[in-house]
């Protein structure tokens, strides 16, 4: 603040002045000038980085130099974005809860239930952003493999986007038009406002959309003693 406030009165007050400074002062100042700018001190910790984010830096440097400092600073920002996507996209993971999992977290009056086929369930760790969508859709790809009901655990979501969102859209029309039913639980609170906003209730119904899994595996329980009566009915 105060550099900015002494650069200003100087052009206010010594613009006139300047004029009578050699070129060979200017000179030497602006090279001091880019020589604190650059830094150099924080150059030995980045070589101490990944392959990509040096080769970021390595990028942004050269065009600074040999380009223009605007475009050093667009095609560095696209760069670690690109090099952020790909890191969540690492990060992400869609994996199945296993049964020790399942004697964990199951209510008692679940466990005694006499369910013909276990629901089943999937959680999702990590940011839910572009680039990460296809790790649910390949661990959902064969749901005609799939019980009648799967509940899927967001506790780990910490965040989605609008890709990813699209993606939770799909998985549910799919188990739909495959007779499943998809029960969404332990949404976060970023995820879950997101959902709320885009309407998603409409795609699996809003009593499907659970605070927690145990409130899931109720609502599975009400599924499966519907669809017993449905039989019972029909026979």
């Amino acid at each position: 603040m105060i550099h900015a406030l002494v650069l200003l009165g100087i052009v206010l007050l010594g613009g006139p002045l300047a004029k009578h400074i050699p070129i060979g002062v200017l000179a030497a100042i602006l090279m001091v000038v880019s020589y604190n700018i650059g830094e150099w001190k924080e150059i030995r910790p980045l070589l101490r980085l990944t392959k990509a984010d040096i080769s970021v830096w390595a990028i942004t440097f050269a065009l600074t130099v040999f380009a223009d400092l605007t475009i050093a600073v667009e095609v560095g920002m696209l760069l670690a974005a690109l090099l952020f996507i790909r890191k969540v996209t690492q990060t992400t993971t869609v994996s199945e809860v296993t049964p020790i999992t399942w004697t964990t977290v199951a209510s008692t009056s679940f466990r005694t239930r006499r369910f013909p086929t276990t629901p089943r369930s999937s959680g999702s760790h990590g940011p839910f952003l572009l680039g990460s969508t296809d790790k649910l859709e390949e661990a959902t790809r064969h749901v005609s493999r799939f019980p009648p009901i799967v509940i899927l655990r967001l506790r780990n979501m910490t965040a989605i986007d609008a890709a990813g969102l699209l993606a939770l859209e799909d998985l549910a029309d799919r188990l739909h038009a495959a007779g499943r039913h998809l029960i969404l639980c332990g949404a976060r609170e970023q995820p879950a406002q997101l959902m709320h906003q885009a309407e998603f209730e409409r795609h699996i119904g809003r009593e499907n959309i659970c605070p927690h899994v145990q409130a899931a595996l109720e609502r599975a329980g009400q599924i499966y003693d519907r669809r017993h009566r449905h039989s019972e009915e029909e026979a």
